[in-house]
């Protein structure tokens, strides 16, 4: 686009030089999560089936220490001089085994499933985003770094994801664990599970304290990465920039101050949540001696069942530590979810488009009639740059827009386009308003070359046909022809068929035309050109107006130019100051005229 376009919009973090984004409040952990819980909503049957499954993993390990004491008691009497009864000790070894192995399965069936409704989820978010970013105005994209959307659709998501298949199969199972393995406490010997449970307390606080510490600095990790992210996004796409001002120096002091913080953040995040497992575990042990000497004063007449409980309420502490200690990770992971999730649904939470599916209006045929009515427009509601803009094109005509920088020359274009919507005033095409049109009504009348080239990685033949339908071999080689695009492709080995790519040694000129052949080839009753010339040569320039000129002819074209000499031939030329338009009529009336545009028009040559 133009420099004005950079000018009018309001500042976005883009090119070198610009500071960093506005700092994202701290998200609301319930909010984020009831989000993300109701977007989980089409695989609430898989988790229920999930849960059953972890739920009879659980009863399975619970049940295992009942045996495990009996096997045990099986044993200890040849303490007293007994026989083992080995064909109980086998029974009761077997019957463990299953158990076990029954447990072992159960598990990994239920974490197949909930790697699926993860990924899943993973897939939907995408999907929503790629819809998402289709539908909301351009404006969003003038206001944030294009570093810190990248983010959000895919460190956010990919964070989402990772953290959901960590936590909420681990979430499922150790609240079925914790339950089971406390009725199997109490009903086995009550006055030991009171003092397991004890340390539920010292624990539940411990981990409520850690969690406040580390919530902000998961918070603050996430919002640190999307800035980081957005300066290497500026910095790569700014390179040419950088190297030619020599702000290396600059930059990569930028780029070590956010690194900083990120790993500042990174580092006290990973320190203070990594607390939970080591405090968790002394906790754990605590109760471990606790037990023990519970177990002795209880079972101090009776020492042949004394060992058989003691070992199985090992087993129950170790099971019912467990999901305490796994809860406190999975809430440590549901912290960097619910980081992520906010970053994400705030995006997908953007103000889009206004609906238009009730505007059927097409018409048959596009003449090119365009009249400008008393328009009136800002980027924001309190800075208007175009204040009363009337202006009626007829069909056919070459209308040139010209003007200093800032005076709103591609602003009114982007306004035709309906990429932005007037504050007041109408557009009308062929008598009919732009709004009561759909957005791809009104742009499939036009094609529309930008200063900025933009070509994706593919082959020559497919960026010049883009989402044409029905392009012929002629069809493009007279486009090409008409772009004085065919000496290139011709020069080349696999002629249409070349990849261009980020290795392709294509110049700026090169590309310009390859963008100027696409919009040749749409064949649209209208055209816009923004300085579709400022990219190459003079001698190409010229060739290039004549194409131009051809292809133009019976269709309503909108130049944006800054060199006044190629413009001179327009049927009709509007000079833009401050948003108004001062001056109007074809090259030769306006010189005459001897105001505002022959000024302009004559200080190109000043300096000759």
């Amino acid at each position: 686009m133009s420099e004005e376009r950079v000018r009018t919009n309001p500042p976005r973090r883009r090119g070198p030089g610009r500071g960093p984004g506005p700092i994202e409040k701290p998200n609301d952990f319930g909010a984020a999560m009831k989000k993300l819980i109701k977007f989980l909503k089409p695989y609430y049957a898989v988790i229920l089936i999930s849960l059953v499954f972890a739920a009879a993993a659980s009863v399975l390990n619970i049940i295992a220490p009942s045996k495990l004491k009996d096997l045990t008691n099986e044993i200890m009497v040849s303490q007293f001089g007994l026989p083992i009864n080995m064909q109980a000790v086998a029974k009761a070894g077997i019957t463990l085994i299953a158990f076990y192995a029954g447990n072992a399965l159960l598990n990994y069936v239920q974490s197949f499933m909930m790697v699926g409704v993860t990924q899943g989820t993973g897939k939907r978010f995408r999907t929503s985003i790629s819809k998402k970013i289709n539908a909301i105005p351009l404006s969003y994209f003038d206001s944030k770094p294009y570093g810190d959307t990248l983010s959000r659709v895919t460190n956010d998501v990919d964070t989402v994801a990772f953290s959901l298949n960590q936590s909420l199969a681990t979430l499922l199972q150790s609240v079925v664990l914790l339950v089971g393995v406390l009725i199997a406490m109490f009903v086995t010997k009550w006055q030991m599970a009171l003092t397991a449970i004890l340390t539920v307390p010292i624990s539940a606080i411990l981990m409520v304290i850690i969690i406040k510490r580390s919530q902000p600095l998961f918070v603050a990790q996430q919002r640190y990465l999307g800035e980081l992210n957005g300066l290497i996004e500026e910095d790569f796409s700014g390179q040419n920039i950088i190297k030619i001002f020599n702000a290396e120096g600059r930059k990569k002091k930028e780029f070590d101050e956010v690194n900083a913080k990120l790993y500042a953040t990174n580092k006290n995040a990973q320190f203070v949540s990594g607390l939970m497992m080591p405090l968790m575990t002394f906790i754990s042990n605590l109760g471990y001696v606790a037990i023990c000497v519970v177990g002795a004063i209880l079972f101090k007449g009776d020492p042949a069942n004394m060992a058989g409980v003691i070992v199985s309420f090992f087993v129950y502490v170790r099971l019912f530590q467990n999901p305490i200690n796994q809860l406190g990770q999975a809430f440590n992971q549901l912290q960097s979810t619910a980081a992520a999730a906010e970053r994400v649904f705030e995006f997908l939470e953007e103000k889009e488009q206004d609906d238009e599916s009730e505007k059927t209006f097409v018409p048959d045929t596009v003449r090119g009639e365009v009249e400008f009515s008393h328009v009136r427009f800002g980027y924001s509601p309190d800075k208007i740059i175009i204040n009363d803009f009337s202006a009626k094109i007829e069909p056919g005509m070459k209308v040139a827009i010209v003007g200093p920088t800032g005076a709103g020359k591609t602003t009114m274009v982007n306004l035709i386009m309906r990429f932005y919507e007037t504050n007041g005033g109408d557009i009308l095409i062929d008598g009919v308003s732009v709004k009561d049109m759909k957005r791809e009504t009104v742009r499939d009348m036009f094609s529309m070359v930008l200063q900025d080239t933009w070509l994706f990685e593919g082959t020559i033949r497919e960026n010049i046909v883009y989402s044409k339908q029905g392009v012929t071999q002629e069809m493009l080689d007279e486009a090409v022809k008409a772009a004085n695009l065919d000496y290139f492709v011709k020069a080349l080995p696999d002629g249409y068929e070349t990849i261009l790519d980020e290795d392709s040694n294509v110049s700026g000129g090169q590309k310009q035309l390859i963008t100027i052949a696409r919009a040749m080839i749409q064949n649209s009753p209208m055209m816009i050109l923004d300085e579709a010339t400022s990219n190459v040569d003079t001698r190409t320039e010229e060739l290039i107006q004549e194409a131009m000129d051809r292809l133009t002819s019976g269709r309503t074209s909108f130049v944006i130019a800054h060199r006044l000499s190629t413009i001179r031939n327009a049927d009709l030329i509007l000079v833009m100051k401050d948003g108004n338009i001062v001056e109007q009529g074809n090259h030769a009336q306006l010189i005459a005229k001897n105001g505002f545009y022959a000024s302009l028009y004559n200080s190109q040559f000043e300096q000759a």
